[in-house]
């Protein structure tokens, strides 16, 4: 029997709601097809927003959706995305598949998929190829309550009151796609461009800075030297394969024992990413005013074949949801310092939680793994520990056998999360509530082959079922499963 420490005098930071956020570029289905098919669409929509799509983010309880981009963010032009649909600009995608983007949907659509889902917008601004005064008439475009030319426009538009908008990227990648930029130089003009990123009335704008990738410590240290006092979020973006080299990416369904490890073998440096990058802010900024925003994560495989490859649309199964666990528990332990994150991306896209096939939709293991876990939002990290041993069919790819989080909502819920990541091997678990007696507990467990996932044609292959959880005079006892995800929320 493991045990399993839960100190429940321990309370720590808070998780943020925004860590289980999410990321929306218009790239392959995503935004067309996926959240937005029109008002004239035989699908059933809202204002040509899917209504199934919606109902099932509004279950997950989407907190925070991030938009434009992405790379698409750095060439897109908020100006030919309003008005009167028909007469709105056309353009050729370059970055992503080479198709038209009509700009049907824009600033006023993106807010009112917000509104319907009910989550926070996170809009990322044009530093690549716009300019200052355009990032500044579109922050006064959404949000100045007042006599000027951009809330006329708006209201000319048919939004006569502004909307609420909280979070605001300040470019996207600009180390790459957002313009190549030294991080000397996007120190300076982040200086500039975030100038003009203003409060209009009460609406108080948290502003993001693009960051690094994965391990570009450099960055890090240049910009938070230079700039990082007028940000208050700076961005990390990691994504995870089963090589660790994107340039050579593997199968989404069809892989070997040994490529489970290594997928989550990479997954696990998601944890130095975040120490690192967070040591190096704290030099600068040692009372943390500044928050890690891991803004673009999740795994990044071959994609589905006979698709467009410039459409990134790949399959998900098991071995992503616990991808997405082990991220996810990750980002609770550290929710002193990530203040908000957004796996990419949120349907047919890279490690999508939906897939949709005309008017059909599928919940991938992904978007279970989030429903799962979203009693963690805006609950208090406690303190837990389990013994862990590294398993792995490698020397070099091993990992920790078990991944887990705990936190406590303001009724007194205690949610664990907990992840086996051994192929074979199921492990009984003690868990034990130091200060604490509990009354009753219930728990769900997601498992299956580890290739399992669910298509149009077997949309239920693999889904959430209940655990058997039993209340000691001590706490909790229950089996975790091999290659299994676990919630399990209590009470006392």
């Amino acid at each position: 029997m493991e045990q399993y420490i839960i100190n429940t005098k321990n309370r720590k930071s808070k998780i943020n709601k925004e860590i289980y956020g999410h990321f929306s570029e218009h790239l392959g289905r995503c935004i067309y097809e996926g959240l937005y098919v029109g008002e004239d669409s035989p699908i059933p929509n809202v204002n040509g927003m899917r209504t199934d799509v919606v109902e099932a983010l509004k279950a997950m309880k989407l907190p925070v959706l991030r938009w434009p981009g992405g790379c698409f963010a750095d060439e897109y032009h908020w100006k030919d995305g309003i008005g009167e649909k028909s007469t709105r600009k056309r353009m050729i995608n370059t970055h992503w598949g080479g198709v038209v983007e009509d700009n049907s949907f824009g600033t006023h659509e993106f807010m009112e998929l917000c509104r319907q889902v009910g989550c926070e917008p996170y809009i990322t601004g044009n530093v690549g190829s716009g300019t200052v005064q355009e990032m500044q008439e579109w922050v006064e475009y959404m949000t100045f309550d007042g006599v000027s030319p951009m809330a006329e426009l708006r209201k000319a538009n048919g939004q006569e009151e502004p909307w609420h908008l909280k979070y605001f990227g300040v470019g996207n990648e600009n180390w790459g796609c957002g313009g190549n930029m030294r991080p000397e130089y996007y120190a300076d003009v982040y200086r500039r461009y975030q100038t003009y990123v203003r409060n209009f009335g009460d609406n108080k704008i948290f502003k993001v800075a693009c960051g690094p990738t994965d391990r570009d410590y450099n960055w890090t240290e240049v910009f938070m030297k230079n700039a990082g006092r007028y940000c208050h979020g700076i961005s990390l973006h990691y994504y995870t394969s089963s090589t660790g080299n994107l340039q050579v990416k593997g199968s989404a369904t069809n892989f070997t024992p040994e490529e489970w490890y290594s997928t989550l073998k990479y997954t696990y440096f998601m944890e130095e990413f975040i120490e690192k990058h967070t040591a190096i802010m704290r030099k600068y900024d040692p009372e943390g005013k500044v928050g890690l925003i891991v803004d673009e994560w999740g795994t990044w495989f071959q994609v589905e074949p006979g698709t467009n490859p410039g459409f990134l649309y790949q399959q998900n199964t098991l071995r992503d949801a616990a991808v997405a666990a082990v991220n996810l528990n990750i980002f609770n332990k550290h929710s002193d310092s990530v203040v908000m994150a957004n796996i990419a991306q949120l349907i047919n896209v890279l490690q999508s939680v939906i897939l949709t096939d005309g008017a059909d939709m599928i919940l991938t293991p992904t978007y279970h793994i989030f429903e799962m876990f979203k009693s963690h939002q805006d609950a208090t990290l406690v303190d837990s520990f389990i013994p862990t041993k590294q398993i792995g069919l490698k020397e070099d790819m091993t990992v920790p056998n078990i991944s887990e989080s705990v936190s406590v909502s303001e009724d007194g819920t205690y949610t664990i999360t907990m992840a086996n990541l051994s192929l074979e091997e199921d492990f009984d678990i003690d868990a034990q509530f130091l200060g604490e007696r509990l009354a009753s507990a219930q728990g769900r467990v997601l498992t299956g082959a580890m290739d399992a996932h669910n298509t149009f044609e077997a949309p239920q292959t693999i889904q959430p079922a209940s655990l058997n959880v039993a209340v000691t005079d001590t706490g909790l006892q229950f089996k975790l499963p091999a290659k299994s995800v676990v919630v399990i929320t209590a009470k006392a």
